[in-house]
């Protein structure tokens, strides 16, 4: 076995939770170069994992580029394909790579199936992430368990998030941060939930700082805004190496279920998740030092459109008491008082 090819088109944390494969694959075939090829925009996370030999972005910005790449990929002369995508460009880009073991999920039974020399079991929502993506390995005569998450921080990324967090916290005050967007409306708790947990943290000697992207930082201003004591808006100033090394510096996240959750519990940070339409026993971040906060309705019909519960939704249901107590079952050097009312 010379060379494996191992493919994820999805979002952040879909590539974080696929990280406990890669020690397993590089065990069982020490001697294998293995590629990992993501979306634009992850292949950060993966820098640095001692278990890959290179990570590819997939172009997207003509057909040109993509036939091209097609071509690169196929001269490659891969061995063995492992698509844990479950999608139809994926399905396409393992077929014509010519590998000869080409493993890869089909719970639609679309037509993609065919691009598979084995389709792996359709056990999707029974199971936790990381478990479904490892019976791909069943496929390669590797049948050890999977472990936890892991993001490996460089060491010149570990410097840069040093220095933002001496910014951030001068005098070394303890650092939460605060994630208050998600990629789906219905995964969002409220900005003024946010806003007094964010206070609360400030009064208890803790410094507070918001993460986000680019785009999300009006909604970082909103907050700044709701707040009597101001947070540091972090958001859009950070690679996400440089958020990954601030991390695993810093002494809790608190966070609605996204990508950054997955992150901050894959380098040892702490995480208190806030989840809505989603089972944390299926998406929730793995890891010691982790809390979820999940009321378990039925949000099937509500998933992906408007929400039909109104003040009963399922994140309207989180109260900021139950957050404040599960950031101080994580850090229990906070105060024992918790917020007495919302806004």
């Amino acid at each position: 076995m010379k060379n494996i090819l191992l493919i994820k088109l999805r979002y952040l944390g879909d590539v974080v939770l696929c990280t406990p494969l890669l020690p397993l694959v590089r065990k069982r075939f020490p001697g294998a170069k293995i590629t990992f090829l993501v979306n634009p925009g992850a292949a950060e996370v993966l820098e640095g994992n001692p278990y890959l030999d290179a990570v590819w972005e997939l172009p997207r910005q003509s057909w040109w580029q993509q036939l091209k790449f097609i071509q690169q990929i196929r001269a490659i002369d891969f061995d063995v394909v492992i698509d844990l995508t479950d999608g139809d460009r994926s399905a396409f880009l393992a077929w014509v790579t010519g590998a000869p073991v080409r493993l890869g999920y089909n719970r639609e039974k679309r037509w993609r199936g065919k691009f598979y020399t084995q389709v792996l079991p359709p056990e999707y929502g029974t199971m936790h992430m990381v478990d479904y993506h490892g019976q791909a390995l069943v496929g390669l005569g590797i049948h050890e368990s999977v472990g936890e998450p892991e993001v490996f921080v460089r060491s010149e990324a570990s410097q840069s998030g040093k220095d933002i967090m001496s910014q951030v916290s001068s005098n070394g005050q303890p650092i939460v941060l605060l994630h208050p967007t998600a990629r789906y409306e219905n995964k969002t708790w409220s900005l003024e939930r946010f806003s007094q947990i964010a206070d609360w943290l400030s009064e208890q000697g803790i410094r507070v700082a918001l993460i986000g992207s680019p785009q999300d930082i009006l909604i970082g201003k909103k907050i700044l805004n709701l707040t009597t004591h101001k947070p540091e808006n972090l958001m859009g100033k950070t690679s996400l190496s440089q958020l990954a090394a601030l991390m695993k510096r810093s002494q809790l996240l608190i966070g609605n279920d996204g990508g950054p959750m997955h992150l901050a519990a894959a380098v040892g940070c702490p995480v208190v998740g806030l989840f809505g339409p989603t089972d944390p026993a299926v998406w929730g971040p793995r890891g010691s030092k982790v809390k979820v906060i999940y009321k378990g309705l039925d949000c099937e019909k509500c998933f992906y459109t408007e929400c039909l519960r109104g003040e009963e939704s399922c994140l309207r249901q989180i109260s900021v008491e139950e957050v404040c107590q599960a950031a101080q079952d994580l850090l229990p050097f906070l105060a024992k008082e918790g917020v007495s009312s919302e806004k």
